[in-house]
Order: structure tokens, then sequence, then C-alpha cells
């Protein structure tokens, strides 16, 4: 199992909190992707967050049913890590030549873990010569508890499947959202449901990756809070009304503007954070996913926070789909992101 490689034919899984999704594509980067096969399960906390034999054999037995329902034969899997489960940074080392650099760096990567090595499964991926000094070489490393992914790989192994790669989902996600050859960087914003990951891509290749706490279910408590109305009420006023001032006399975008104030100063740190450090590069735009991509209005509320061109990210981009598998999909498209980023890896 690599942390960063994978190698040969597979699908990809990708568990979020209320579903599943799995995606197979052919093709490649240079030719553009056909979708093969798909499947998108709605599932509970719960099943994910039992830990016991029963629960995980459980949960074993949905992923095997999402696979069936894909109608996928390979046994091999590329699985997603949430980002609140790893740690991922960029660092810099002098340059070398890549054999002697990659030969060398095998034993500094420890210092950039934050826990011990015995503790913990690390892999780097070498990123190139450093924006700022060409005497440096960038790397990206990341790391994942040793606990958390030898569960993940015995739950998943368990139904029967081979991992044959995991990589954190921030990972996945620049990779299906942006577009090679931009001048400018690219800033990925992905509200999930109990956090937000923020990812900016300069020169095709991550630069900055952050895991912020609190999410889509920290907006739905506020707004039910302030509503004094249930939970699954506060969420369809959210996902339906989202920030439109001139509904439900603008009550929704009233509670939800201090909340939001946070959240935008997060993106606005990241920005300064990512311009300090790369002085030529320019954040040119603000890429909205998940729950950030489905809530009315909210990319013209990002962008006027900000004063960047803020827009709704497209996972599908590159990839060929049939009119009935796009109208299947539609409603559950911008859920996609990381499943598709996993099936558009390289095997390089």
């Amino acid at each position: 199992m690599n942390l960063l490689h994978g190698v040969g034919d597979f699908f990809s899984l990708d568990v979020g909190t209320n579903s599943m999704r799995i995606v197979q594509l052919s093709g490649d980067a240079k030719r553009g992707w056909s979708l093969q096969k798909y499947a998108y399960v709605p599932i509970t906390a719960q099943l994910t967050s039992d830990n016991s034999d029963l629960g995980r054999k459980r949960f074993g037995e949905a992923i095997m049913g999402a696979v069936s329902q894909a109608g996928i034969k390979t046994k091999n899997v590329a699985v997603g890590l949430p980002a609140s489960k790893t740690f991922t940074s960029i660092v810099e080392t002098d340059t070398l030549p890549p054999n002697e650099l990659a030969k060398t760096f095998k034993y500094e990567i420890d210092k950039y873990v934050p826990m011990p090595m015995s503790e913990a499964k690390a892999d780097y991926v070498i990123i190139g010569p450093s924006p700022n000094d060409p005497a440096r070489t960038e790397i990206l490393v990341s790391s994942v508890s040793k606990e958390y992914a030898e569960t993940t790989m015995e739950t998943v192994e368990r139904a029967g499947l081979n991992i044959v790669a995991m990589e954190p989902e921030p990972l996945a996600m620049a990779r299906s959202l942006t577009t090679p050859g931009a001048m400018d960087a690219n800033m990925i914003v992905d509200f999930g449901e109990k956090s937000t990951d923020i990812v900016v891509v300069y020169k095709g290749m991550p630069r900055l990756v952050r895991s912020i706490p609190g999410g889509f279910e920290n907006l739905v408590q506020t707004l039910a809070n302030g509503l004094n109305v249930r939970t699954d009420q506060s969420r369809d006023y959210i996902l339906k009304f989202g920030l439109t001032e001139d509904k439900v006399e603008g009550q929704v975008f009233k509670v939800l503007s201090r909340p939001l104030e946070m959240y935008v100063q997060e993106f606005t740190k990241s920005v300064r954070f990512f311009q300090t450090k790369y002085l030529n590069g320019k954040v040119g735009g603000i890429i909205l996913s998940g729950y950030a991509s489905m809530i009315p209005l909210f990319s013209e509320y990002i962008e006027a926070k900000t004063n960047i061109p803020t827009m709704n990210g497209n996972p599908w981009q590159f990839v060929r789909t049939t009119p009935a598998e796009q109208r299947i999909l539609a409603p559950v498209a911008s859920e996609f992101a990381v499943a598709i980023g996993l099936s558009e890896r390289s095997n390089d």
C-alpha cells in the first residue's frame, strides 16, 4: 500500500458523512477521461463511526454493496483519507540529483511528520524547484496515523478489496477541480459536513493544504438555534434559500452572517499566507466544492468579501458522460470531487 502512489487498474472510494461515492474511469489526463462505472449510496454517520467488529463488518458489506451496484469487477481500490485525519505540508530542501534526493529525503521525512514515525504512515512527492529559490526543491509530505490507516485497510480488505493507494482528500480534489496550465493560483474551498478543507494550487501542484474545524453542520445548528427550528428544517432553509436577503425576511442570511465572517477570515488568512511565501504568485480565483457549491449565492458572498473571482467547481470537467448519466447524477454531481480526483490519478 502506498499513501500517495498507486498502480494498475483500480476504482476510487470516497466515504463521506452522509454518502459513499465510487467511480471508475478509463483514459488518461492527455486523452481525457470517460466514466465507466459509478455508484452513489446514502449512508449514516453511525455506520462509519462504529468501530466494533460488527460495525466494521457492516461497513464492509455496505462498501461491497456499492461496488456491486456499480458493476465494478476489479478488486483494486484507491481510498480517500479525510483531511482531518491527515497532515500535509510543503517543505523545502537543498536541490540534489533526483536519485540522490529521493534516497536522502527518505531518511529525513521524520522531521516533517508531527508524530513518531513508529505511529505514522508517511509518503512524499518531489514537486520540483522552489518558485522562490531554484537552489531549493519543494517536496509535498503527507502522513496519517498508522492506527487509522491500518483500521481503514483492514475494514476494506476484509470486504475482499485490495487497497493500492490512499490519498488525502484535498489532494484528490485539487486534481479534479483545477485546470492544468493556469497562470494564477486557485484556492479550493470544500465545505464538508464537519470541517472545511482549503487547498491552494499553483503551477499545477498543491502549495497549501489546510483543514479547519466546522462545516455545513455548524451552519445548520447555528440557524436552527437562531430561528428556533428543527435541524432538518434548518438544513432545508440553507439549501433552498441560501444567502438571499429577500426570502424568509432575510433571516437565514442574518443568522449565518457571523459564522460566515469567521470562514471568510480563514480564507483571507490562507490567501495572505500563500502570497507571502510565493511572492510572484497571485490567487486569481476561488473554486467552491461540497456544500459551498450547493448554497445559493454563496459564491457571490465569498467574492464580495474577498474581492477574488469565485465560482462553483465542476469535478466532471474532464470526464465524458452520456446524457442519461448526466441526468441521473445532476442532483449529486458536486459531491464527486474526491472520487473523481482519486480516479484521475497517474501511475507515475
